[in-house]
């Protein structure tokens, strides 16, 4: 019995480790740095972790962080990833889907708030960020109208179409029509290209004077026509093309 109870002492160590598997010390220090330098001080891959640790706390998820790195390219395309293929990653289940899905509905929280905060053409550079944060990562082409009042101001931002991976139908007295409905006097256009590449394609600059024309009569002015994707943005007022 002396032996049986020495034997039992000698295993209590044991057990406490393993209680902590080998990935507690590495989730705990990538939190410490993550508090102390900020997210500049970890790695998309590592942002990702600290995303799914929630959702999967008896595991290690760095091999599947860097999966979603593989397959998407960024931590914003992670999160931005249409669901369908997040489920065709290896080991991720809903709830870690969901973990994503709450982080991208909080930057486009965020990048909202920042826009609301002043008038649009005083802050211009949390326009862009909202648009991009909002739609540079969609798999599909998504039409965006933000409504200003006589202040620049926003009103409303709202999506008016969804259409294919390279193509969105927007009808500009639809456009102008439901900015008459808000009483706005000045609209800023936003859409995104899938391929990446923001460059206007030459549909998108006959559609946007389009609405320049339809708009004008009314007293409505058309600031801009700012086309994301996820190598950047273009500007087609900044590009001279209307």
């Amino acid at each position: 019995m002396p032996g049986n109870g020495k034997s039992s002492a000698k295993a209590k160590p044991a057990a406490d480790a393993e209680a902590k598997p080998h990935y507690h010390g590495h989730r705990q220090r990538l939190r410490e740095r993550l508090l102390q330098a900020g997210t500049g001080g970890v790695r998309d891959y590592e942002l990702l972790e600290l995303v799914l640790f929630r959702a999967i706390p008896q595991r290690d998820v760095k091999p599947l962080a860097k999966s979603l790195i593989g397959r998407f390219g960024s931590f914003a395309e992670a999160i931005a990833a249409p669901i369908e293929r997040l489920r065709e990653i290896k080991g991720l289940g809903d709830a870690a889907i969901a973990e994503l899905k709450v982080v991208q509905a909080a930057a486009g929280e965020f990048a909202r708030g920042q826009t609301r905060k002043r008038p649009a053409l005083s802050s211009w550079s949390s326009v862009l960020d909202y648009c991009r944060t909002a739609q540079a990562f969609a798999d599909k082409e998504q039409f965006r109208i933000l409504f200003l009042d006589k202040r620049n101001q926003l009103i409303a931002d709202e999506v008016q179409q969804t259409g294919t991976v390279d193509h969105t139908p927007v009808y500009p007295r639809e456009v102008v029509k439901r900015a008459l409905e808000l009483s706005a006097t000045a609209i800023i256009l936003v859409h995104n290209h899938p391929s990446g590449d923001p460059t206007p394609s030459r549909a998108d600059i006959t559609m946007t004077q389009a609405i320049v024309d339809v708009a004008k009569p009314l007293g409505i002015s058309v600031h801009d026509h700012i086309i994301v994707g996820k190598d950047g943005h273009a500007s087609l007022k900044g590009l001279k093309l209307i």
